[in-house]
């Protein structure tokens, strides 16, 4: 969320703390350490911005008495793990947001994190849990537009979903891409088993960013069309834009969802046909040296009365008869396409 880390002390350790800024008229004015937030929020109009990486439960509750937060959204900012959502407490407001980027280990697979947000009368209080990269950029992003941040905290709010919901984008690009190779793979007619491992890890890792999403569009519709002071009514289309990316993605995702089970089924597909013609080909040969081991066979047999055993030529016949029988076999084999 920020460039740098707050050297302000806290209850709780100094890498909890990424930042608690006061501003006026949309500048910083002062760093304002942790115990003194509360003082701060209640006896001046500056608006306070603090941003907390899993924190514990200590310096939770202080930022709750600070600013007087709901317990059931304290609760929820210490046990992580939620769902996206909005949820309404008297003067205040909870966001919970699922953010998305793509891992620096591994070939495209997603690095998921939460975002929770108390919003309230001149203060916001953001509390990440997983990636410390995620928000890297925005409070600067913010602080180089006064004039909008001016209007509290209904902009730090649109600018954080903005944020989280345009780093969704690099995401659905990589993951449609890596569907791209897949489908180029899959019908290039070499099979690998490997393939058949990258559907299935590709389409979990839809899910997993669809159940990121979906929520997000309530939650955005609900923005847009909120008439709370929290969010001023000229902050307003810029949630409506931001609902409308949250769709788009949706879509997207849709879209690859429904295209990797058609490679997924196609992947099946191609492999059950190469295998049949792997069992035409063997019962091809299999026909064709059934000859020569009956004609073998059958001298191998000790019988005393054989006519072609006096017959000068009765070897060479029956060599050219075996070779004669496999050539027909084999020419008819490739006509119908068995071999």
């Amino acid at each position: 969320m920020t460039t740098g880390k707050s050297d302000q002390s806290s209850p709780g350790p100094r890498s909890s703390v990424i930042n608690s800024a006061a501003y006026h008229n949309g500048v910083r004015v002062a760093n304002v350490p942790i115990p003194d937030v509360g003082d701060a929020w209640r006896h001046s109009d500056r608006f306070i911005w603090v941003g907390l990486f899993e924190p514990n439960e200590q310096l939770l509750a202080h930022i709750q008495e600070a600013f007087g937060l709901h317990e059931l959204a304290i609760e929820d900012a210490n046990n992580a793990h939620q769902r996206p959502k909005l949820e309404i407490y008297d003067d205040s407001m909870f966001v919970v947001l699922r953010t998305a980027r793509l891992s620096d280990e591994g070939e495209h697979r997603i690095e998921f994190g939460e975002t929770h947000v108390f919003l309230g009368p001149r203060y916001v209080v953001t509390v990440r849990h997983g990636s410390l990269q995620s928000h890297v950029g925005l409070r600067a992003r913010c602080e180089a537009l006064p004039q909008m941040l001016a209007k509290g905290e209904g902009f730090v709010l649109h600018a954080l979903i903005d944020f989280i919901v345009d780093q969704y984008f690099p995401v659905t690009d990589a993951l449609e891409q890596e569907l791209d190779e897949l489908e180029e793979q899959i019908f290039s007619g070499k099979f690998v088993r490997s393939v058949t491992a990258r559907i299935y890890h590709l389409r979990r890792d839809l899910l997993s960013l669809k159940q990121a999403v979906t929520p997000l569009i309530e939650v955005s519709a609900r923005l847009s069309r909120m008439t709370s002071n929290l969010i001023p009514p000229d902050t307003r289309p810029y949630f409506q834009d931001v609902h409308d990316h949250v769709i788009r993605i949706a879509d997207l995702i849709e879209s690859l969802q429904q295209l990797s089970h058609i490679a997924f089924e196609a992947n099946l597909a191609l492999i059950s046909v190469s295998q049949n013609d792997d069992t035409k080909r063997l019962a091809a040969w299999a026909a064709i040296l059934a000859v020569p081991t009956l004609i073998a066979g059958l001298y191998g047999m000790n019988f005393t009365f054989m006519p072609e055993k006096d017959w000068v030529y009765g070897y060479p016949a029956s060599i050219l008869l075996m070779f004669s029988l496999c050539g027909f076999l084999y020419r008819w084999f490739r006509k119908v396409g068995w071999l």
